[in-house]
């Protein structure tokens, strides 16, 4: 009997053992390469995020644009104020660590279709964070606003619907400003309802914000689902396949996406104020627009009135084409200048006397009782003419009494105590520095004494009226 000497490799049993062998390998190294190859030592710690910001497990960890580690696990974790972030364990190279103390993170979108990964910015610091430490939260930047949120609220539907609203909103308002008024008076109980609905929903016992929180905690969970990432992998597939036609607009939009997501960062932080000022500057309109339900008729008449006047008003604008060249050419004359500057410097200087007259008529009513008085002396008369009025007031007897010439003011003597000289050349009239009073005939005569100046105390604003609607 002959001995069978055939080769190992003629064995079609051990040449397929062997090949299956080979391929289970690499689909073992294939499916757990998003976590670390085998027998590779990495460097692993851990980072506190205030969201994980639809991060899985596997999610890249870049430094510089570079590939440095995954996600290893996301743990969602308490803070001390009651609201809840994510704890990432990161799997990083060795060829990071030590990773300095003040280095920073942020989750990023890696693409337009919502892939996520962590980057790192490397410090400086000289100290580093051990194997197992944990980056804390003042570390973790926030999470920038994604580019396909802003980019989604102005597609094509959007933007005709927009052009198509303007139009319909100017139809809509032409020659209807009486309806538009009943309606913002309508919008009232709308509003009166409305305030207190919305007062429970931010009410802090409402609890509005876990729910939110609480969704977002559910959706990390289901995320790592092997089946679902299968489909979504599939669905990929299709999309990357459709998308193929226009591959260049598409990188190019990529390319261009990071700087804009930064200036997003850098701008959208700085809107915020705005947006704070405008909420208040609405909420300070509430009354304005209340009030403009009871003004709104009068705002319709106007706007009827105001039209054809409007129109009328090009042709005025024509004519008064050669009358403001007119006044150009005379603002631009040199003289016009000088006389301005004289006009302002005799304000000016009349301004102190100005500031003394006004009371005088405002506050006491002196110019018109003046007036009404001299009227008064002249109003009687016949055909020949006005004769005056006059009445003979007899000085007290006495020395230096006013009724003849004296070497000095009277005071006093002869008989009673009538003979005191009494006068105020300068009465108080509420002018700058002086109190507010109308001191001339509201002053009483003080007996048995000399006065030179005005009687002590205030005599307040009293004065005869001359004309509807003016008193004191």
């Amino acid at each position: 009997m002959r001995r069978n000497n055939a080769s190992v490799a003629a064995n079609p049993v051990l040449i397929g053992a062997a090949t299956l062998l080979v391929v289970v390998v690499a689909v073992f190294l294939a499916y757990n390469a998003n976590s670390g190859l085998p027998f590779v030592p990495t460097y692993a710690v851990n980072l506190d995020v205030p969201d994980a910001a639809q991060l899985v497990k596997g999610n890249e960890v870049r430094l510089g644009g570079t590939r440095v580690g995954v996600v290893r696990d996301i743990t969602p974790i308490a803070r001390r104020n009651g609201a809840f972030g994510a704890r990432l364990s990161l799997q990083l190279d060795t060829t990071v660590k030590p990773l300095p103390t003040d280095s920073t993170a942020i989750v990023r979108p890696r693409s337009a279709l919502g892939l996520k990964y962590v980057e790192l910015t490397k410090g400086t610091a000289s100290t580093g964070f051990e194997e197992g430490a944990t980056i804390p939260l003042s570390q973790a930047r926030p999470e920038p606003v994604e580019i396909d949120e802003v980019f989604n609220m102005f597609d094509d539907r959007t933007r005709a619907a927009s052009q198509k609203n303007l139009t319909e909103f100017g139809n809509a308002l032409t020659g209807r400003g009486r309806e538009l008024n009943d309606a913002i008076g309508e919008l009232e109980p709308l509003f009166l309802k409305l305030r207190p609905v919305a007062r429970n929903l931010s009410d802090r016992r409402t609890g509005l914000g876990k729910l939110f929180r609480s969704l977002g905690r559910s959706a990390a969970q289901v995320a790592p689902v092997a089946e679902q990432q299968a489909e979504l992998f599939v669905n990929l597939d299709r999309t990357f396949g459709a998308l193929a036609d226009v591959s260049g607009p598409i990188q190019d939009t990529i390319t261009s996406g990071p700087p804009t997501l930064d200036a997003g960062s850098r701008s959208f932080p700085r809107q915020r104020p705005f947006l704070a000022n405008s909420e208040a500057f609405f909420r300070e309109l509430r009354p304005g627009t209340r009030a403009l339900a009871v003004a709104a008729p009068d705002l319709a008449d106007a706007f009827v009135v105001g039209t054809p006047t409007l129109r009328r008003s090009i042709a005025l604008n024509k004519r008064l084409t050669a009358t403001f060249g007119t006044l150009e050419r005379f603002a631009q004359d040199p003289l016009v200048a000088l006389g301005l500057d004289d006009l302002t410097s005799t304000a000016r200087i009349a301004n102190p006397t100005v500031a003394y007259l006004k009371p005088v008529q405002t506050v006491c009513n002196y110019v018109s009782l003046w007036f009404r008085n001299v009227a008064s002396v002249i109003s009687e008369g016949d055909a020949n003419g006005t004769a005056q009025r006059f009445i003979q007031v007899v000085a007290p007897s006495g020395p230096n009494n006013e009724g003849s010439p004296s070497s000095a003011p009277a005071s006093g003597g002869g008989k009673g105590d009538a003979n005191f000289l009494h006068t105020n050349p300068y009465p108080n009239t509420a002018s700058p520095g002086q109190p507010k009073e109308c001191e001339a005939a509201n002053e009483p005569y003080l007996r048995g004494k000399v006065l030179t100046d005005g009687v002590p105390g205030n005599q307040g604003t009293l004065h005869d009226v001359t004309t509807r609607g003016s008193g004191g």
